[in-house]
């Protein structure tokens, strides 16, 4: 029989389940009476039933086993339970004896943590209609309504935020947040903690409508409409905390920079998601990003985007960011932008790199040299193979990609071309003369787009050399710099 740890959620209104200090058993029916639990030998469809009038979630032990061992809660600590912050907000807190203290209008804490605790409690006291700060340790038992231990006037503050604490609701609900494993901006309709040794964790995010009609108080007449007409559970769209990277705004985001998980997204990924947000949103995830993984994704992005990405960056940090790019990209970038930006930002490359760019600047876009890269990797006929694999291990991490090597006499004229490969299973004294390929498909840099890709696909290659007149080597043309030209117009 599978194990469940089954927890209460908050809708139970005061109902406590006794004799579950372990908090995993199978599955069962709810007894008003003894309170206790009648196990069954088979697992409900969706995970959860309702029993009577009350309600026991039940999850499926890997799953709580995960929370837990995220939290480092022991399995032999009191019942958990989930709880939605619609739920909460509102809510009365009493003392020990029943008498009012007030009702919660926000929870704070730091969202920077996997699964970060509440801090304290945004209150509006019932004797004088104050707002105040209560800490959340001073909740004592959450039955329907939440009852505080004796209370001293210390723990009364002035609802001032702490150094790198957020008001929860202010902040999260009704904003957009990105979804990192699914790699999605979302909407977040309620928040979902949990309580664990009468500490308040958020756990969840809430996207799905449910949450949202939830919120307004409509979950179960129109989930009772829904299951009794048309046979239709509605289910919980929850995004586990630790895959929330809320985006609402730069100071969020510098808040949250030490657990920014973006950086851990694919490139293109984040270009879509940063494409999906607004000006000052991009902005601010954008200025996020380390300079690596911002050249990475400033690749993957829209042109459009791209130049006003780099226009809300400083002329120094726009260069730090353009130098991380391939040379090929990073030349269609800057032949974007104003003049004056561009002499700006090829002041603050280094030397070798800004003459590149300018080299490769100067060339028509509608012809090969518009697509060529002057990145590549090119040897003398007498270099051996050994030679060549060392000059790769330096020079690899500066190059866009290696398809194939390239052989040039002293005038730096083409004589031939060898794999990677080629070079990878060769005896190490073998020069390259003996191993190069002397049939080189070239192009002229005066070529237009059209026949180089008629090239391409008649020689199946992955790079093409790109020569003058004179047979010299000016660039390297790689096919997916010349699928991002010539895609658009295969699709019209």
């Amino acid at each position: 029989m599978k194990l469940f740890a089954c927890v209460v959620p908050f809708q139970s209104r005061g109902i406590q389940l006794k004799g579950f200090e372990n908090r995993q058993f199978s599955t069962g029916t709810y007894n008003r009476k003894t309170a206790g639990v009648k196990p069954q030998n088979t697992v409900p469809k969706y995970g959860r039933k309702k029993l009577l009038k009350y309600k026991v979630w039940c999850y499926r032990q890997p799953y709580a086993e995960a929370v837990n061992m995220s939290l480092n809660i022991a399995a032999d600590h009191e019942p958990q339970v989930f709880l939605f912050l619609s739920e909460l907000l509102g809510e009365k807190i009493v003392d020990s004896e029943g008498r009012p203290i007030g009702r919660i209008l926000d929870l704070t804490g730091n969202i920077g943590g996997m699964y970060p605790p509440v801090a304290d409690i945004l209150v509006r006291l019932e004797k004088n209609r104050r707002t105040v700060m209560l800490p959340w340790q001073s909740i004592t038992a959450v039955n329907g309504i939440l009852t505080a231990r004796p209370l001293l006037p210390e723990d009364f503050r002035e609802p001032a935020l702490r150094s790198g604490e957020l008001l929860l609701k202010e902040t999260l609900l009704d904003k957009q947040v990105v979804d990192t494993d699914g790699a999605k901006i979302r909407r977040v309709n309620d928040l979902q903690f949990l309580l664990a040794n009468k500490i308040l964790y958020l756990v969840h995010v809430d996207v799905g409508f449910r949450g949202l009609l939830r919120r307004v108080g409509l979950e179960k007449p129109i989930a009772y409409i829904l299951r009794k007409l048309f046979n239709y559970v509605m289910t919980d769209q929850l995004i586990s905390w630790k895959f929330v990277q809320p985006v609402s705004s730069p100071d969020l985001l510098r808040l949250t920079i030490a657990q920014n998980r973006l950086a851990q997204l694919h490139p293109a990924d984040l270009a879509d998601i940063i494409e999906d947000l607004n000006i000052h949103q991009r902005s601010a995830v954008f200025r996020s990003l380390d300079v690596e993984t911002a050249a990475e994704t400033l690749e993957e992005t829209d042109p459009k985007i791209q130049v006003s990405l780099i226009e809300g960056l400083s002329t120094a940090n726009a260069s730090d960011i353009i130098e991380e790019m391939s040379l090929s990209e990073a030349a269609d970038l800057l032949g974007d932008l104003p003049k004056e930006r561009v002499e700006g930002i090829l002041k603050e490359m280094e030397r070798e790199a800004a003459e590149d760019m300018k080299e490769l600047l100067a060339q028509p876009e509608e012809k090969a040299g518009g697509l060529m890269t002057t990145s590549y990797l090119s040897f003398a006929p007498a270099v051996t193979a050994g030679e060549a694999m060392e000059k790769i291990r330096r020079e690899a991490e500066d190059m866009d990609l290696i398809y194939y090597l390239y052989v040039v006499d002293g005038q730096e004229r083409l004589l031939g071309v060898l794999s990677l490969r080629d070079l990878l299973v060769a005896p190490p004294a073998t020069i390259l003369s003996e191993l190069m390929d002397t049939r080189v498909v070239a192009v002229n840099i005066e070529e237009k787009k059209e026949r180089i890709a008629d090239d391409f696909a008649k020689y199946g290659i992955l790079a093409m050399p790109v020569v003058d007149d004179n047979n010299s080597l000016k660039g390297v043309i790689l096919f997916k710099n010349l699928l991002e030209v010539v895609a658009p117009k295969l699709g019209r």
